[in-house]
């Protein structure tokens, strides 16, 4: 197989790998209902089987990073996938909650693996000029779980047993094991790394309490004590994990993350860009589902099926993002992609229950498209300066900012609708009041509020409860497009003006480097 065949074989091989981890994460918020029945689960328990994997995708992000480094990326890659699988095996045929939150930990700590290590082969594979294009082709690969999890997991759990919503990951972890064996070269750091234990413990411990928080901040709003508590928390845990990395990069001595990496515009710009870029739209895809199936009724098939202007969205801006970048350059191309999501956030805020499908279809794709282009290119930036040495945890820190920035804008847009939600029924309920065990049980959520208005059989409930989601929705894609505004002024006060996606004069020559027919290399970097 020639060496550029292989390469974009081997991007298909890791594209795979993390497309079974983002399958399994949309997998389960539609199978939670049947998990309540058949593992008799509390409602917290509930909650953790989701807050536990996220907490561990987000925690285990930089020392797995590290490990890669250490002792070679590919044997990481092929033992997180293999564990992912047993995860998934250990998930089908749990019979306890706590059998089946045990086996959502362990597969959070190998999804973190299998992401690190996935994004860090993009720079062993590909040169300056190759990388955007692979980002996009990465990016797109990637959102695809969007909607097919949706997809398989509504139709196996309307046909089949529900277990076979978490073994439909081994056929796809078995190829992608296969793959990555055959297709992905072994690369780790020329020096071995020391081990930054403290750091690596406070990277760990900072990373869990806020991601702890955001989690608790989306679920029970942020006039909560314990959630503010918790992020603040977790802000000077990780304040004092930065401050830990400078003394030691002063001392000469070697940090779990390499802080000069900091100083580079083109790296912390693109890596809290593509951060920003994401939270939006993993904000619209909490919402949507939702106003799929209580607003428009349909179940959660149909509900996933209107999910795929996602991907459609997410090609037609991530494919095409490296020729734009190598034309325009970074920065522009990042702020379009911006004003191209705040222009599609603002055409969805006029959106009613009665708005045709291809009307929503249009603008989720257009807000999807928008985050296609600026995500792949804010990622291809900040992967541009990257060293060979530390792709792993290079790597690590991008993947650490977009796994927390995914809860933040979930909780963000979440608490704007749920705000908007209980205001616009308190003022419904004033005017004309109902029992307080009924008012208060449509507040709770737009599922409970139809669920009401059937019980008693009341259509003038059941439309108020719909408008009030709207109204919600609406304010939340208004919210949605400030933030893609914000991020847009942010691309051009601190991206360069100068760097473009096909040539940066300063890029590390070690990002040159290529696949070698089955030997081992070193050269490597990770975004």
């Amino acid at each position: 197989m020639k060496q550029e065949t292989r390469r974009w074989w081997a991007l298909g091989a890791v594209s795979l790998s993390v497309l079974a981890v983002g399958i399994d994460g949309t997998v389960l918020s539609i199978a939670l209902p049947t998990l309540a029945g058949a593992l008799h689960a509390s409602e917290t328990q509930l909650e953790w089987f989701s807050s536990g994997y996220l907490l561990m995708l987000a925690a285990a992000v930089l020392p797995l990073g590290l490990l890669g480094d250490r002792f070679g990326r590919k044997a990481v890659l092929l033992v997180s996938l293999a564990a992912f699988g047993g995860g998934s095996a250990l998930c089908a045929f749990a019979t306890t909650p706590e059998v089946f939150l045990t086996a959502r930990l362990l597969m959070g700590v190998a999804g973190a693996g299998v992401a690190v290590m996935a994004l860090s082969a993009l720079t062993v594979f590909f040169d300056e000029a190759s990388r955007p294009r692979a980002v996009g082709v990465f990016a797109a690969a990637n959102f695809l779980s969007l909607p097919l999890g949706p997809i398989l997991g509504g139709w196996m759990l309307a046909n089949l047993w529900w277990g076979w919503v978490f073994l439909l990951n081994l056929p796809v972890v078995a190829i992608g094991l296969v793959a990555v064996a055959l297709l992905v070269p072994e690369s780790k750091a020329e020096e071995r790394p020391s081990f930054d234990a403290v750091g690596v413990l406070a990277s760990v411990a900072g990373l869990v309490v806020f991601t702890y928080g955001i989690i608790e901040v989306g679920q029970h709003g942020w006039s909560d004590a314990g959630a503010l508590t918790a992020l603040g928390l977790g802000v000077a845990i990780l304040a004092g994990f930065v401050a830990w990395e400078v003394a030691l990069t002063r001392r000469g001595r070697s940090p779990l993350v390499d802080t000069t990496l900091f100083r580079s515009r083109t790296f912390t710009g693109g890596a809290a860009l593509a951060g920003v870029a994401g939270m939006g739209m993993v904000g619209l895809l909490f919402v949507m589902p939702q106003f799929f199936q209580a607003v428009q009724g349909v179940d959660v098939f149909a509900s996933g099926l209107r999910l795929l202007p996602f991907v459609g969205g997410m090609l037609i801006g991530a494919l095409p993002a490296s020729r734009i970048a190598a034309a325009i350059g970074f920065r522009a191309t990042v702020t379009i992609g911006f004003v191209v999501i705040a222009a599609g956030s603002a055409i969805g805020s006029w959106t009613t229950g009665s708005t045709s499908e291809v009307v929503v279809a249009a603008w989720m794709a257009t807000v999807c498209a928008g985050a296609g282009l600026a995500l792949t290119s804010a990622m291809s930036a900040a992967l541009s300066r990257l060293t060979a040495e530390h792709s792993g945890v290079g790597s690590g820190v991008v993947q650490a900012l977009q796994k927390t920035s995914a809860p933040l804008g979930t909780a963000i847009l979440g608490s704007v609708v749920a705000a908007v939600y209980t205001a616009q029924l308190a003022s419904v309920f004033a005017s004309a009041p109902v029992p307080a065990a009924v008012a208060s049980a449509a507040k709770s959520s737009v599922y409970a509020g139809i669920a009401v208005a059937d019980r008693l059989h009341s259509t003038a409930l059941a439309a108020a409860v719909r408008d009030a989601f709207t109204q919600g929705m609406s304010v939340s894609l208004w919210v949605s497009a400030g933030i893609a505004v914000a991020g847009g002024i942010m691309a051009m006060v601190v991206l360069p003006r100068t760097e473009r996606g096909a040539h940066l004069a300063s890029a590390p020559a070690a990002v040159a480097a290529t696949i070698p027919d089955g030997r081992s290399t070193h050269a490597g970097r990770h975004v």
